[in-house]
C-alpha cells in the first residue's frame, strides 16, 4: 500500500493524464453502448410524431422500428469509418492533435442530438449518432495507444487496463443517467443524448496541458529536449534511466524504418503472429457472450420474480459489477501478467456459460434454479472484467512498436467495429432460433481462444518491445529466428492508408 501511494505521488502527472484521456477516450464508447436503450420508446414516438406533422399520416410500426434500428446501427458504421481513417491521421498529425479534433466532432454530434427535438427533426438524431460513431472510432483507437505510450514498463499493464475501467464507467454512467428519474424522461431525453458534449469540453480544455507521448517525441520526432521534459512531467523525479535506454534502443532499431501501410503490415512476416493474436483477442472480445448476458439478464431477473420496476436497478448492479471487476483487473494485471488473465478468464467464462445454459434450461422444472442463474450472470461479468476486459487492450499496445502501432490499430479497429455491427445484425436471430442455447456458441469461441492464447501468446509483463519482438520472432520465423533488427522492414512508406 505504501508503494502505491509513493507511485501516486511520484507519477501524479501520469495519473492526471490517464484521467483526462479516459474521460474523452473509452468513456464515451461505453456510455453510448448502454445509454441508447433508455430513450428508445421516446425516440420512436418522436419519429412517428414528426412524420405525422410533415405528412399527415403515421408511419407503420415496421418502418418506425426500421428507422430506430438504423439509428442504433449507424453508430457502428461511423465507428468503422473513424477507426479506419485514424491510423493515417495520427501518423501525420500526432495523437494529441487528432484527439483534440475528435472532441470537436463529439461537440457537433452533441449539438445535433440536443436540438433535434426542438427542430422537429429525427434526421438530426441519425446524423448525430453517425458523428458520435466517427468521433468514438477515433478516440477508442487513440486512447489505448496514447495511454500505453506515456507509461513506464512497471505501470504499463495498470495504465492500459484503465481503458477498460473508463469504458465500464461509461456503461454504468449511461445506465444511471438514463434512468427515468435522471435524463431518461420524455421531456429531457435530448439532453441525455447530448451528454457526451460535456466530456468533450472537459478534455478539450485539459489535454493541451499535457505533452505528447515520450516515445513519439523521441522515436518519430527525434526531439530529445521535449522527450526529457515529457518524462519529467509525467513520471516525476527519479531514476528513469533504464526506461530511457529501452526507448533509445527502440529508436536505434527503427532507424531508417518508416511506418507501414495497413496492407503492408498484413504481408509482413515479422508481424504475422502479432496480427494473429490481436485478431483473436478482438474477435473474442466481441463474441465472448457479454452482450448476450446483458440481453438475457432482464429475462433472468424477471424469472427470478424481481419486480419490474426494480429490474433496471438490478441490471445497474450488473454494470457496477463489471466496473469494479475492471478496477480489480488493473491492480492484478502487474501481479499475474496478461497471459494468465486472458486464457484463465476465457476458460472461467466458458465454464460459467455452460452452467448458465444448464440452469436456464432447467429453471421451469426446479423453482430454485433461477436463483443460480442470477448468481451466474454476476459471476460471468466478474470473470469478464477481471480477465479479458482489461488485459486485451494491454496486450494489443505492448506487442507492436511505436512505428507500426497506428496501422496495427487500424486493423484492430476494423475487427472491433465490424464485429460490433455484425453482432448487432445477427444476434437477434441467434437468440430467436437457439434461445438460451445461444450461449453454447459463445462457449465454443471462448474455449478455442483460451487454448490459442495459452499456446501462442508470450507473456509481455515487464518486457520491452525489443524483448517481446524477439519472443514473437520465434513464432514468425521458427528455428530460423534472428535478432529483431534483422526482421524490421526498412524501406516502407510513411503512410497508414490501405
Amino acid at each position: 500500500m505504501a508503494g502505491f501511494f509513493s507511485d501516486l505521488i511520484q507519477y501524479r502527472g501520469l495519473f492526471q493524464m490517464i484521467v483526462v484521456l479516459g474521460i474523452g477516450g473509452s468513456f464515451p464508447y461505453g456510455f453510448h453502448i448502454s445509454v441508447i436503450n433508455y430513450p428508445s420508446l421516446h425516440i420512436r414516438n418522436f419519429i412517428n410524431g414528426t412524420w405525422i406533422e410533415r405528412h399527415g399520416f403515421p408511419l407503420s410500426q415496421e418502418t418506425t422500428l426500421l428507422l430506430w434500428s438504423f439509428i442504433v446501427s449507424v453508430y457502428g458504421i461511423g465507428g468503422l469509418l473513424g477507426s479506419v481513417c485514424c491510423g493515417y491521421l495520427t501518423t501525420k498529425y500526432r495523437k494529441k492533435k487528432c484527439q483534440m479534433f475528435t472532441n470537436l466532432i463529439m461537440l457537433a454530434a452533441a449539438v445535433s442530438m440536443g436540438f433535434s427535438k426542438m427542430a422537429r427533426s429525427f434526421e438530426m438524431i441519425l446524423f448525430g449518432r453517425l458523428l458520435y460513431g466517427i468521433g468514438i472510432g477515433f478516440s477508442f483507437n487513440i486512447h489505448p495507444q496514447y495511454v500505453g505510450e506515456i507509461s513506464p514498463k512497471k505501470l504499463r499493464g495498470f495504465t492500459s487496463a484503465t481503458v477498460a475501467v473508463f469504458l465500464t464507467l461509461g456503461k454504468v454512467s449511461g445506465q444511471i443517467i438514463g434512468l427515468g428519474e435522471m435524463l431518461g424522461g420524455e421531456s429531457v431525453w435530448p439532453l441525455l443524448l447530448a451528454f457526451s458534449g460535456v466530456t468533450a469540453v472537459i478534455q478539450l480544455l485539459a489535454l493541451p496541458c499535457f505533452p505528447d507521448s515520450p516515445s513519439y517525441l523521441l522515436i518519430q520526432k527525434g526531439n530529445k529536449e521535449a522527450f526529457m521534459k515529457a518524462i519529467q512531467q509525467l513520471w516525476g523525479e527519479g531514476d528513469h534511466q533504464a526506461e530511457i535506454e529501452d526507448l533509445k534502443k527502440e529508436k536505434e532499431s527503427m532507424a531508417g524504418t518508416k511506418s507501414l501501410r495497413v496492407l503492408e503490415i498484413l504481408k509482413t512476416r515479422s508481424l504475422r503472429w502479432q496480427l494473429y493474436v490481436v485478431i483473436v483477442l478482438m474477435t473474442t472480445l466481441q463474441l465472448c457472450g457479454i452482450n448476450a448476458i446483458y440481453f438475457y439478464s432482464f429475462e433472468v431477473f424477471r424469472t427470478a420474480q424481481f419486480e419490474e420496476d426494480l429490474i433496471p436497478y438490478v441490471s445497474l448492479g450488473v454494470g457496477m459489477c463489471e466496473f469494479l471487476s475492471s478496477i480489480l483487473c488493473s491492480s492484478l494485471i502487474e501481479r499475474f501478467g496478461r497471459r494468465l488473465l486472458l486464457w484463465g478468464g476465457y476458460a472461467a467464462m466458458a465454464v460459467v456459460l455452460a452452467l448458465l445454459t444448464l440452469t436456464l434450461s432447467l429453471q421451469h422444472r426446479f423453482f430454485w434454479m433461477h436463483y443460480f442463474s442470477v448468481i451466474l450472470v454476476f459471476l460471468f461479468v466478474l470473470c469478464y472484467g477481471i480477465g479479458p476486459s482489461g488485459a486485451t487492450v494491454t496486450v494489443m499496445v505492448e506487442i507492436f512498436s511505436q512505428t507500426f502501432r497506428p496501422s496495427a490499430f487500424v486493423i484492430v479497429g476494423f475487427f472491433n467495429w465490424a464485429g460490433l455491427f455484425l453482432l448487432g445484425m445477427i444476434f437477434p436471430f441467434i437468440v430467436e432460433y437457439l434461445g438460451p442455447f445461444c450461449f453454447l456458441v459463445f462457449m465454443g469461441i471462448l474455449a478455442v481462444s483460451a487454448i490459442f492464447i495459452y499456446l501462442f501468446l508470450p507473456e509481455t509483463k515487464g518486457k520491452s518491445i525489443m524483448d517481446i519482438t524477439v519472443e514473437f520472432n520465434k513464432l514468425n520465423y521458427g528455428k530460423q529466428a534472428f535478432s529483431t533488427e534483422n526482421h524490421v522492414p526498412k524501406e516502407t512508406v510513411l503512410c497508414t492508408r490501405l
